[in-house]
């Protein structure tokens, strides 16, 4: 028989290993402050600090954090500004990832998306993508300041955030989202096309990830209706047009169409024949222009550059005029990033000749990869959306690249992958119909819980609600009840 001896020292052996367990899990753990001195490859950390709970872009009340602000470079000539937000107490195990808008140039995230995050229990990051200036000035001459825009500084930004969660928590987070619209959607589709182990689940809203082809589109407009001012339309022609569209398609009196491509407008009926009374048609120089609004650029071959807007979205007057030479010298500031030169006149741009040197330069910044394999075989969910009533970019382009990946991955994909398209609603939020929807929440359901999106539930003004549903199913009203009500609506096949 042993003596009792011979059990102490196991017992106090197995005490000792708890304690120091106990210690290494406490240990792994850092305070805000210490933050400051966190050591991390290419980045310096230039601030943290605790900020007690404030007010939100909302009524509600944003919880007390710790910010961490950091100068991230990855090459000599990159300086991206990054900032998280890790909430001091009920953090949800969770890290999300938001996007920017138009050439970014500040961290977008800070008014909308970080402070809806942050009071989900997220600890939620941001950058500038790489550059402090509006526009696209700052990337002539600077080519890795460029790449840092495209897609670097998204993906560097997500690796610092885990690691910076793992030293304040001291555990990894348990899942991983990144939501982003306009920029931001571009933003989103390059995480799941180039890094697809950075993310669990992905939100990709109102995409700009053609991003040249839209903005040399948007130039090959202006040129042709400077070169050809009578194809410009009058308010009255624009209205002929608008008007037209609506008593045809609006069939519920809403004021945006519900399905734009249920909507089959000929605008040949608008026509001038010989001798007609020409305020109440369209010339055929007129109507060229309509055609390519609605149905889109193409160069000479007949190849689309760019989505057309979806009916509904109403023709401007005096599109060229509108624009103006600062908006469109703005546009042309990817043709002068291509070229490497500031001076470029954008009058002088021609689409067939210059497209194929612009993608050849910069066409690393368009996020139009239809091969999604790697992320779905590592379970990611893609959530994509887009408002139909968005003028400032077309629902189309996001549908043409949900086709994209279909065609190139199979048809049924829509266990990992789905787009909602919501009746109503502009860019990134807003419009007459649907305004909003909890995208977050049906994302965490999807990645969480296995539950794919059946249907989304969109609101807007005045108790406004429409199911959502998952392309190329749409809602239709079932005849009878309050048409704004989303249980008088059902879900159908197109």
């Amino acid at each position: 028989m042993l003596k009792p001896a011979s059990y102490i020292l196991p017992f106090t052996v197995i005490i000792s290993v708890l304690i120091l367990l106990m210690s290494a899990s406490s240990a792994s753990a850092a305070s805000c402050k210490d933050l400051k001195i966190l050591k991390l490859d290419h980045a310096v950390v230039t601030d943290a600090s605790a900020v007690k709970g404030e007010p939100g872009t909302t009524q509600q009340p944003l919880p007390s954090y710790c910010r961490v602000q950091l100068d991230l470079k990855p090459s000599e000539d990159s300086l991206i500004k990054m900032e998280m937000w890790l909430p001091l107490k009920k953090w949800n195990g969770k890290f999300m990832g938001v996007g920017n808008g138009f050439f970014a140039g500040s961290i977008q995230g800070k008014m909308n998306e970080m402070p809806d995050a942050l009071k989900r229990g997220y600890a939620t990051a941001g950058t500038d993508t790489g550059h402090q200036e509006p526009g696209g000035e700052w990337a002539i001459g600077h080519p890795e300041k460029m790449i840092d825009f495209a897609y670097r500084s998204t993906h560097e930004m997500t690796l610092k955030a885990k690691k910076i969660i793992r030293a304040f928590y001291g555990r990894n987070a348990e899942h991983s989202y990144f939501k982003g619209c306009s920029t931001g959607g571009r933003q989103a589709l390059m995480e799941a096309q180039r890094y697809p182990d950075d993310y669990n689940g992905i939100i990709a809203g109102s995409c700009a990830n053609r991003h040249v082809h839209m903005w040399t589109s948007s130039i090959a407009q202006s040129v042709d209706l400077y070169n050809r001012p009578e194809g410009n339309l009058s308010e009255a022609k624009a209205l002929l047009v608008n008007s037209m569209i609506m008593e045809e398609c609006d069939k519920y009196n809403e004021g945006f169409l519900n399905n734009p491509h249920l909507c089959k407008a000929d605008f040949t009926k608008l026509l001038c024949k010989e001798n007609s009374n020409e305020a109440s048609c369209l010339t055929s120089e007129k109507l060229k222009t309509v055609d390519t609004f609605y149905n889109g650029v193409r160069n000479s071959k007949g190849e689309l550059i760019f989505s057309g807007q979806a009916l509904g979205n109403p023709i401007p007057a005096n599109i060229a005029l509108n624009q103006g030479p600062g908006a469109v010298n703005i546009l042309f500031d990817i043709v002068r990033i291509a070229f490497n030169n500031p001076d470029l006149d954008w009058r002088k741009f021609d689409l067939n000749r210059d497209l194929p040197l612009i993608d050849k330069a910069v066409g690393y910044v368009d996020a139009v990869d239809p091969d999604l394999n790697r992320f779905k075989s590592l379970g990611g969910k893609l959530l994509l959306t887009h408002g139909w009533s968005d003028t400032g970019i077309t629902p189309e382009t996001t549908i043409w690249y949900y086709k994209s990946v279909l065609d190139n991955m199979g048809k049924n994909q829509d266990n990992w992958m789905r787009l909602f398209l919501a009746p109503g609603m502009g860019h990134c939020g807003g419009g007459p119909g649907v305004n909003s929807f909890d995208a977050i929440g049906v994302l965490e359901k999807w990645v969480e819980k296995g539950t794919a999106p059946e249907v989304m539930m969109g609101s807007g003004k005045n108790g406004f609600t429409r199911p959502m549903c998952p392309y190329p199913e749409y809602a239709e009203y079932k005849g009878s009840g309050d048409i704004k009500d989303a249980g008088n609506w059902y879900c159908i096949g197109q």
